[in-house]
């Protein structure tokens, strides 16, 4: 702490206002009986952020933008938010196992840092920041507590243990797993972990397909945190030795969101996942998925047609179920029947029949998909093709007058022919039914606030010259939380299964053959797609490369 720097001499010295300025607030300041720091910035001599500088430079205490600070909810929701907003201190985060740092207005409130520690049992590092953003954060977890909603399981009861994860004792971890669930949502997350850890649970998410850093759970809170997820779920709550799944339906905002639960038994304790379904999203039409002209043609041709298969290939999480309702957006119109069997339903068509796979009772993607050629369909969307009696079932669909959408999880676009042989189906079976396949991935895309120029050689872009070209590259900025990109765009492959293609199918051709085929009549390979979007700073060269893999 500067013990004999004054407030005003700190402004002075960090250059945030003049002399000449601090002298004329000091008198104001008294003649009003007001803090020379409440003073200054209503007079709009120096900023709040200015203010909180100063008072962490004076004190000798970090200095914390609360609009970009990534906030550990686990710290935030251990008191109350009405508490916080009295005492103008709200804790953000942990230094240490006993130690949680606390962003206060003042730091000299030694009343504030005691009430913390005391409500906490935690030792307090006190933080400065502006009481605009203390205020909106302490909003922020209030209005977390509030927005989410559990919604009944209609399908199971619920357990005797419901009434006791509600009473008062249970209150703060209820509100700490709502507030999670809400930064999820907020954050678009597509995963959230439970991770056990030395200290209780880390708890990250998945944004943008990349795995972050978030919530730290204190131990105390660890096992009622489990414990509270597998009741919202209607798990077992003294199984710990074997996994389970469940689900639990939520309406956070007045969105409906279906969270997919898995609790797997680790060495060093039990881990949750939560597999976060937003169906408050709305599915995107073909033209927003991102794809080129060219390639939107192909696909388009794919889908006019009355039969026929058309497949969209990816690992987990490369947005093929997105691809496939942008398929049946453009294919709904009151002339024709589309019935869906999925697992789970990600969103809610009106005008569309949809099954949901339920293997409990019985209705398996091949079961389902048998009853629902019974049901006079135009359109089959088949959520995903597991084993061979489901891929036998899609494509006799195909060959029998029907239009047949589903996918299969393959590296690229010509491997989906070869897989669907090697599941059992015979060639000529496939080469018949088979009219498109659409391989995907999603790269992150730049930030537009903080991206950079860069140059690059011209044959990194596979383009013909010797020249350097000019890309952008990821910086990292408050709107992105410092990682340089924001959001996502799809890269993609869009074969068309042409004569050639399908006499080498028949003829059991490898997928290196069928590809060079593919690539000589047309078909731009993924590598190649991210490459033009690269060159036109949608994403950036690492990116692509990360994804590809090449």
């Amino acid at each position: 702490m500067r013990k004999t720097a004054r407030l005003g001499e700190i402004v002075v010295e960090l250059g945030h206002a003049t002399r000449e300025q601090v002298d004329v607030a000091v008198r104001g300041a008294r003649e009003a009986g007001r803090p020379i720091g409440e003073h200054l910035v209503d007079t709009k001599v120096i900023t709040g952020d200015q203010l909180a500088e100063a008072l962490a430079y004076r004190f000798g205490v970090d200095h914390v933008h609360l609009s970009n600070f990534a906030v550990d909810m686990g710290a935030a929701n251990l008191i109350a938010p009405d508490v916080a907003k009295r005492l103008e201190a709200v804790p953000v985060g942990f230094a240490g196992e006993g130690t949680l740092v606390v962003a206060m207005r003042d730091p000299a409130n030694v009343v504030a840092i005691d009430d913390v520690a005391m409500l906490t049992g935690y030792s307090v590092r006190p933080a400065v920041a502006t009481r605009e953003d203390i205020q909106g954060l302490v909003a922020r977890l209030d209005r977390f507590g509030d927005a989410v909603e559990e919604e009944p399981d209609e399908e199971l009861p619920a357990p005797d243990t419901v009434d006791l994860a509600q009473s008062a004792g249970d209150a703060p971890v209820v509100k700490l797993v709502n507030s999670i669930i809400a930064q999820a949502v907020e954050l678009e997350a597509s995963d959230v972990h439970f991770d056990p850890a030395a200290g209780g649970l880390e708890v990250r998410m998945r944004v943008d397909g990349v795995m972050t850093d978030g919530t730290s759970v204190p131990a105390r809170m660890a096992p009622a945190v489990v414990s509270r997820l597998k009741i919202m779920a209607n798990l077992d709550i003294a199984e710990r030795r074997r996994p389970q799944d469940g689900r639990i339906g939520m309406s956070v905002e007045r969105r409906h969101v279906d969270l997919r639960v898995v609790a797997l038994p680790l060495v060093t304790g039990e881990s949750i996942v939560l597999r976060v379904l937003d169906q408050g999203s709305v599915p995107l039409s073909l033209d927003e998925l991102g794809m080129y002209a060219g390639d939107r043609d192909r696909l388009e041709d794919a889908l006019s047609r009355s039969n026929g298969g058309v497949l969209a290939t990816g690992p987990t999480g490369s947005g093929k179920s997105t691809t496939l309702y942008a398929s049946l957006m453009a294919l709904k119109t009151p002339e024709k029947t589309i019935v869906t069997i999925e697992d789970p339903v990600e969103y809610r068509l009106e005008g569309v029949k949809q099954v949901q796979v339920n293997e409990k009772v019985g209705v398996t993607f091949a079961s389902g998909l048998r009853s629902m050629m019974r049901a006079d369909p135009d359109t089959i969307m088949v959520g995903e093709i597991r084993d061979a009696e489901s891929a036998k079932i899609a494509v006799e669909a195909a060959i029998t007058g029907h239009l047949v959408l589903s996918t299969l999880h393959t590296n690229d676009a010509p491997t989906a022919m070869t897989r669907l042989t090697e599941m059992g189906i015979e060639p000529y079976l496939v080469a018949s039914a088979i009219t498109s396949v659409v391989a995907q991935r999603l790269a992150r895309r730049l930030c537009e606030s903080c991206r950079v120029r860069a140059t690059v050689p011209a044959s990194a872009l596979s383009v013909e010259g010797t020249g350097s070209l000019e890309v952008y590259e990821a910086v990292g900025c408050p709107r992105c939380a410092g990682t340089g990109y924001r959001g996502r765009v799809g890269l993609f492959e869009v074969m068309t299964v042409s004569d050639e293609v399908r006499r080498l199918v028949v003829e059991r051709a490898p997928a290196a053959q069928i590809a060079d085929v593919a690539v000589a009549e047309g078909m731009r390979t993924l590598r190649q797609d991210g490459l033009s979007k690269v060159a036109a700073g949608l994403t950036s060269l690492a990116e692509v490369t990360r994804v590809t893999g090449g």
